[in-house]
């Protein structure tokens, strides 16, 4: 007990630990609750009842519990393979869609840095930044699994080998139907993910970080806190924003984008798997909803942050000040508040900007008819990319103006 005492804030900031809370406690609930509520909010939309029934005796929580009755489903189902499939590859393209994204979950920071001896009193940021070693800072705890100066290239890096999965799957099943789907599934995502990077660049050029952390930390300005929604990219960027969301509802393969699964021509990538595996499938698609909405967050939306929450406590007005080679926001009228509620309001923010992210996109769901094969591929490679290479260069412009007249 007193090895565990005196190690227990280095255990919590263990990678390992980090990332398999992250998974486990926000991202697979999450997305489990969105298999629900995609339903429920299709039959609220089309004024039916949709799934009210699943139970535990008395307790129905208007359906909540069909998502736990859908698991006991697919793992109770038997896993019938065809005779004629591949079954090395077969078995492996499951574990292909829905492993890459879980990876990926590293690179997203969904809190600020706790620090345990300040937890009860107001953090003083000024003595943060000038002394950070100091005992009252110690065993600090940074919510974020991996800090790597290329962050968003490690997730386009890793996300891609997701669509590994799909094709493998329709070739692997010996099936025309889901070899179509799976030919489907690799051109599309090769089409929009050249899109879905080149709208980021213009943040990149902008905040000068391919660093998630630092795009949430600092913002856009260095003149501003990166509290401020101002200073958040979803002002600076939204043709970027606009372009980045539809190109990653095209990569998650949803409606109006749904051509691999392409239901009402019966044919998608996963028509040979049944029980558990075509239930990774199912799964990988809601965990990547997660996914995108935490990178939309993060990115555009200041991540964690609250509007005017710094460190130490509610801020309006004040300005920034240079201290021990860090930016620190200080003045103005500040409510000071304890660490601990600076902590929870903070992951309380990150979490609702990720659930009302993720509920747009069941919403585009509903609402928008689907496209053709040629509409997808046109608006790919001749609407999305050439404005991606635009914006990217007039973004490039306007920070080499800004420099020069001082604005950042």
């Amino acid at each position: 007990m007193t090895w565990l005492s005196n190690n227990i804030y280095a255990i919590l900031d263990n990678p390992a630990l980090k990332w398999l809370l992250l998974v486990m406690v926000m991202v697979m609930p999450l997305a489990s609750l969105l298999t629900w509520a995609e339903r429920r909010q299709s039959a609220m939309m089309q004024d039916r009842l949709g799934p009210n029934r699943a139970n535990i005796g008395p307790i129905k929580l208007k359906g909540i519990l069909h998502f736990i009755a859908d698991a006991l489903k697919m793992i109770a189902k038997e896993d019938f393979i065809p005779g004629s499939v591949h079954r090395g590859l077969f078995a492996l393209a499951p574990i292909l869609a829905i492993a890459p994204v879980l990876i990926a979950f590293a690179i997203i920071p969904f809190g600020p840095t706790i620090y345990p001896h300040s937890y009860t009193d107001s953090l003083d940021v000024l003595a943060l930044a000038s002394d950070p070693n100091n005992k009252t800072f110690a065993d600090s705890i940074r919510l974020q699994v991996a800090s790597l100066d290329y962050g968003l290239l490690f997730y386009f890096a890793v996300l891609s080998l997701a669509n590994y999965g799909g094709t493998i799957a329709g070739w692997a099943s010996y099936n025309k139907w889901a070899l179509l789907g799976g030919l489907r599934s690799s051109s599309q995502m090769m089409s929009y993910e050249v899109s879905m990077g080149l709208s980021l660049m213009g943040c990149f050029v902008l905040v000068g970080s391919l660093e998630p952390g630092f795009i949430v930390g600092n913002g856009v300005s260095a003149q501003m806190s990166g509290s401020n929604p101002l200073n958040w990219l979803w002002l600076w960027q939204f043709p970027a924003l606009i372009l980045f969301m539809t190109a990653a509802i095209a990569e998650t393969k949803r409606a109006p984008f749904d051509l691999p699964e392409g239901e009402p021509e019966i044919i998608g990538y996963f028509v040979e798997y049944s029980g558990m595996r075509w239930g990774l499938f199912f799964l990988a698609e809601f965990i990547e909803i997660v996914f995108i909405s935490a990178v939309i967050a993060t990115v555009f939306f200041g991540g964690w942050q609250v509007p005017f929450l710094d460190g130490d406590g509610f801020r309006f007005g004040g300005y920034i000040t240079e201290v021990g080679g860090h930016s620190v926001s200080t003045g103005g009228w500040v409510m000071k508040m304890p660490h601990a509620a600076v902590t929870a309001l903070q992951l309380g923010a990150f979490a609702l900007k990720v659930i009302l992210i993720a509920w747009f996109q069941l919403m585009v769901r509903w609402t928008l008819p689907r496209v053709r094969v040629d509409q997808l591929m046109n608006l790919g490679w001749k609407v999305l990319l050439p404005s991606a290479l635009a914006w990217t260069m007039l973004t490039a412009l306007f920070k080499l103006c800004a420099l020069y007249l001082g604005w950042l």
